[in-house]
């Protein structure tokens, strides 16, 4: 630097009065002062806006200008400013003509590649004529241009804005000074370039030794570990954590520098949180220091856990499962299953290394490509019997190798047994038993019920009081015609009175007829009056619910539930049935299972048109497989209907032997009737008769019963397992 050194102490100070000699002494020390801090600068390890930034203010206060401007020039692009100083006060900005003769003159500095001075208000003297396509400078200051030069050409300018006034020599020495900053910064450019290149190869050398890691097992377990100690080197950070999904709940699967750590500890339970809470979320995570613009949620997450940690910056980024050969559809359902979360912290005050984006991005990328795939492998149907059978070679040995053609015959046996060997096929459903003749009663008018004469149980006629209503609009409309009744039969009277003292000499036509006409319009409203009186009457009547049919009430807890309850019309209050008669058994049966029913009821009914599904079933109150009932499938409904418990079923009606049932009954109740008085009803005595109405009054109404409907035969295999095949015929072979 001896050279520059020496060129530098022959600029001139721009004081232009003619100093004594130690005074221009000083100023070469302290402009050499200058030049070696901006040397010093660039042999630091610091970014391009920083040492621009440090070089352009010394370079300004050692020519003592107006201000400066860095420009760097990029490939293809327009000159970009890397920093200023007081470039307001040029006045470019108020003029679009004036700042595109500056970038001309820019442009031209740059494509000669030499300093040069410009005078305020002028043009470089090549253009040859004015106006916007002009290389000028529009400005009232000198303009000091420089290139900074690297082996590849000019990748950037140093604009000075100087005083007017200074004479040649001096503007030469702004010259001189210039060129030898720019220099520098060339010097800068090159070393900083060499240091990035290095340094990129470091990164793809750490990029390709992560990816090889990460991408070496299938484990997720083992694929968390990796990503999190392997990452942490490539970010540059003090801390990885990788948090899996695991179903509804999230899991600490591994962090950075530690092979063991307790998962019940406050940390990492609320770094779990966290994750959980960022990962539903769906939106990175970034926390520096400040939570305004997070969601509440979040943010309280982010308080507590940094609170117990007190780490200084941290990331929470989502990893979504990866499919590269989805389409656009499938990859959005792709997005929507969560892996888990990738967490970055920096447990200390620091700056972030160059390239933490890309870095994380990359870490990221890879991350949810490796745990996609482990996943994706541990999902696969019996992967450990696979494995074991990879693994193993003892099993083709020659002392095991009978063993292995045994057992594999013994498989081979099985499954052709479950292809081959028919078996009884049955579809089972739910039902209740009821009686045959029951039925629903419902409220005819809106009201309200006030007494309910009966409870559960109880034996009623057709025509008995079940329920009582009042109804306020119906003594309110009642009042109202009341009166209006009586307002017209008074009307009426004061009629005939009128027309009774007419005087027949002196009342006229048009008198007589007047009141014979009112006192016949008078008489037509109150027969109208007197119908719509009727019609609430009839009404009236029907605030008194009566039961439909003989039997008893079998409505559970029937005062209970609806007295004081408002009802409106149609709604329905209780149930009676009459237990007396036939019973029937009412079946339930998924919608999934009605394929088979009909089909086997098709096959029945080709061969004989009037043929019946065979149903057997047990009652709840009696499981013994020996009572076993048997009956005929007598209606299917043609619609089906959602049941309680959400899915969708079809109602069907099985008629049986009545007789079987009043064995059951009779066993359960000791009565000890004989078989033969419970098959022949017709020869049986008045006792007996008596005896089965009340066996038939104690059956449960509505008792739960589990059925099997008999769907011919088929394969024992399919019998077993029909429901996993229609399952996978479904929800897997179905979508592709």
């Amino acid at each position: 630097m001896t050279g520059r050194t020496s060129e530098v102490s022959s600029a001139s100070h721009p004081d232009e009065r003619g100093p004594d000699e130690e005074a221009v002494q000083q100023a070469k020390l302290e402009i050499q002062a200058i030049f070696q801090d901006v040397v010093d600068l660039s042999r630091s390890e610091i970014d391009e806006v920083d040492f621009f930034a440090g070089m352009l203010e010394k370079a300004i206060a050692a020519l003592a200008a107006i201000g400066g401007v860095v420009w760097t020039i990029e490939e293809g692009a327009p000159f970009k400013l890397a920093y200023q100083v007081n470039l307001q006060q040029t006045g470019l900005a108020a003029s679009q003509a004036a700042q595109l003769q500056h970038a001309r003159l820019l442009g031209q500095v740059a494509q000669r590649g030499e300093p040069v001075l410009v005078a305020p208000r002028s043009g470089t003297g090549v253009d040859g004529h004015d106006g916007e396509e002009v290389a000028a400078n529009p400005t009232d200051y000198l303009l000091v241009l420089a290139p900074i030069r690297t082996d590849r050409g000019v990748d950037g300018l140093v604009e000075i804005f100087q005083r007017t006034g200074a004479r040649p020599t001096t503007q030469k020495g702004y010259l001189r000074f210039l060129v030898q900053i720019c220099e520098v910064a060339g010097e800068y450019l090159k070393t900083r370039r060499l240091r990035h290149f290095v340094t990129k190869q470091s990164l793809w050398e750490q990029l390709e030794s992560f990816t090889a890691s990460v991408h070496t097992r299938l484990d997720s377990r083992q694929t968390a570990y990796t990503i999190a100690n392997e990452g942490r080197r490539l970010i540059g950070c003090d801390r990885v954590t990788i948090v899996l999904r695991k179903g509804p709940k999230y899991v600490v699967e591994a962090i950075s520098g530690q092979d063991t750590f307790d998962k019940r500890s406050n940390v990492v339970r609320m770094l779990r949180n966290l994750a959980a809470v960022v990962a539903r979320s769906g939106e990175d995570l970034w926390y520096a220091g400040d939570t305004s613009n997070l969601a509440p949620q979040v943010e309280k997450a982010v308080n507590a856990y940094v609170d117990e940690s007190h780490t200084k910056q941290i990331a929470v980024l989502p990893l979504r499962e990866i499919d590269p050969h989805a389409d656009d559809k499938t990859r959005d359902r792709v997005r929507e299953n969560m892996l888990g979360a990738l967490v970055i912290e920096q447990l200390v005050d620091s700056r972030p290394p160059e390239g933490l984006m890309q870095r994380v991005d990359v870490v990221r990328k890879h991350s949810a490509t490796a745990l996609t795939n482990a996943q994706a492998h541990e999902s696969l149907f019996l992967l450990p019997l696979w494995r074991f059978i990879g693994k193993s070679r003892v099993l083709v040995t020659a002392r095991n190798l009978p063993k292995t053609v045994l057992a594999a015959a013994f498989i081979v046996a099985a499954a052709l047994a479950l292809w081959l060997v028919p078996y009884d096929f049955t579809v089972t459903a739910d039902g209740k038993l009821l009686p045959d003749t029951r039925r629903y009663v419902f409220a005819a008018m809106d009201g309200i019920i006030t007494d309910v004469p009966v409870v559960e149980g109880q034996q009623v006629r057709q025509g008995d009081v079940l329920a009582r209503q009042e109804s306020t609009a119906l003594e309110k409309e009642k009042t109202r015609l009341r009166g209006e009744i009586d307002e017209n039969e008074t009307a009426l009277s004061l009629a005939r009175i009128k027309v009774g003292a007419l005087d027949e000499a002196r009342a006229n036509v048009a008198e007589r007829l007047a009141a014979s006409g009112e006192i016949a319009r008078l008489q037509k409203v109150l027969a109208s009056l007197a119908a719509q009186w009727e019609v609430l009457e009839k009404q009236e009547e029907k605030l008194s619910i009566t039961s439909p049919i003989d039997g008893k009430v079998v409505t559970w807890k029937v005062q209970e539930l609806l007295k004081n309850r408002p009802v409106a019309t149609g709604a329905r209050i209780m149930e009676v049935a009459d237990p007396t008669q036939q019973w029937e058994v009412e079946l339930e049966t998924p919608e999934s299972k009605m394929g088979h029913v009909v089909r086997h009821l098709n096959e029945l009914r080709a061969a004989d048109p009037d043929a019946q599904l065979e149903v057997s079933f047990i009652l709840a109150t009696n499981p013994d497989p020996d009572d076993r009932l048997v009956g005929r499938v007598t209606e299917i409904h043609s619609s089906a209907e959602v049941n309680q418990d959400g899915g969708n079923t079809v109602r069907m009606t099985v008629a049986f032997d009545q007789n079987e049932l009043l064995k059951i009954a009779d066993a359960a109740s000791q009565n000890g009737l004989a078989d033969s008085e419970l098959a022949d009803s017709s020869a049986s005595s008045a006792a007996t008769d008596a005896a089965i109405a009340q066996l038939k009054k104690n059956l449960k109404v509505g008792a739960d019963v589990k059925a099997k409907i008999h769907c011919g035969r088929a394969s024992i295999g399919y019998v077993w397992f029909h429901e996993v095949w229609e399952f996978i015929q479904s929800r897997i072979l179905f979508r592709f």
